[in-house]
């Protein structure tokens, strides 16, 4: 699949090329870039590829398939262009400012016949398969609450304006991993914490409670001003408990200059010290971390697109998060339960 990289900020310079970079049946053939600045990087980084100055540019350039990591405001037109044009999309999260706008984009993927997928690539941490993986085996029994936290240290990255904000950001992450584990929400109770940034208010940290249809409680939060670097799972049900305190080890790895293709076996593992364990009547059993891969998102996209079938998290998944956010934030400024209809 020849893939076009629309942006290249954070996002696409750590959590999208060298991904790409690592995945199979993919390859990277060209850069949207326009500031002198991006340019240079791209260029430092990915000598070999084409930068190119618009998306426009690049459809005409000839691609199999876009992501579209800009700024959320700008995305909506970017990812209808690529449709249009009868290209396949990964938007990146969340891909679109509401529930209902994101339908819009849904209903043109389809007039069109074109993959759409979105870019919920922390399903493939290694923390949330491993919990997966004793979820499955059925371990803990009839399920009750499952408690999610990450907070981080990373005051600069938080965004602004209306579209931006820590719910939307971590947030999406962690209401898709909540649903993947334990199904659709029925209802929805939030807190958010604001500040004001350059004139503007934002959310700078969250506390959710979902109900899942399933009878399960999801318990979700996270900031990024408190000066805490926290990330913990725990899941209790009739039979035991699984609890996990882990590091984002993908990221922390990125970020310390490593890349998936130099080390595709070791790639994505938690250390030992940081595995989790499973309680039960049988005792305490450590479990060991499944491998994390974001680049396996990549590899499964490319199979839908080139062989057909579903991306591996499909724009309607992607509309369920949606409507999780857009009942909390009803939710926080209200000071109520929120009904997901």
């Amino acid at each position: 699949m020849r893939l076009g990289l629309v942006g290249y900020g954070n996002g696409g310079r750590y959590f999208h090329a060298p991904f790409i970079a690592a995945a199979q049946g993919v390859e990277l053939v060209g850069v949207v870039a326009r500031a002198a600045e991006t340019i240079a990087r791209v260029k430092a980084d990915l000598p070999d590829i084409n930068i190119y100055p618009s998306l426009t540019a690049m459809l005409a350039a000839g691609v199999d398939a876009v992501t579209i990591t800009t700024p959320p405001d700008t995305r909506r037109e970017l990812v209808l262009e690529a449709i249009a044009a009868g290209v396949a999309v990964i938007a990146d999260k969340p891909f679109a400012p509401s529930a209902r706008a994101a339908q819009d984009l849904v209903d043109a993927a389809k007039a069109k016949g074109v993959v759409l997928g979105v870019f919920h690539n922390r399903r493939f941490d290694a923390d949330i398969l491993t919990l997966r993986k004793v979820l499955q085996q059925g371990s803990l029994g009839q399920l009750w609450r499952f408690h999610s936290r990450m907070d981080l240290d990373d005051p600069h990255t938080l965004e602004t304006g209306p579209q931006g904000g820590l719910l939307r950001d971590l947030g999406s992450h962690l209401v898709d991993q909540a649903i993947w584990l334990h199904g659709a929400v029925s209802s929805v109770h939030a807190q958010l914490d604001f500040i004001t940034v350059q004139g503007e208010q934002t959310d700078a940290s969250f506390v959710l409670t979902l109900v899942h249809h399933s009878g399960v409680h999801s318990h979700l939060s996270a900031s990024k001003l408190n000066h805490l670097a926290v990330r913990e799972l725990r899941c209790y049900g009739a039979a035991g408990s699984y609890c996990a305190s882990g590091s984002d080890v993908q990221a922390q790895a990125i970020f310390a200059g490593l890349r998936p293709v130099d080390d595709p076996a070791g790639w994505g593992i938690e250390q030992p010290e940081r595995w989790g364990t499973l309680h039960t009547a049988s005792g305490n059993q450590v479990i060991p971390s499944e491998q994390g891969a974001y680049q396996a998102y990549y590899q499964q996209f490319a199979r839908a697109v080139l062989e057909g079938g579903k991306p591996p998290v499909t724009a309607e998944e992607a509309i369920q998060t949606i409507k999780v956010l857009d009942a909390a934030r009803i939710s926080a400024a209200e000071g109520r339960v929120v009904t997901i209809v």
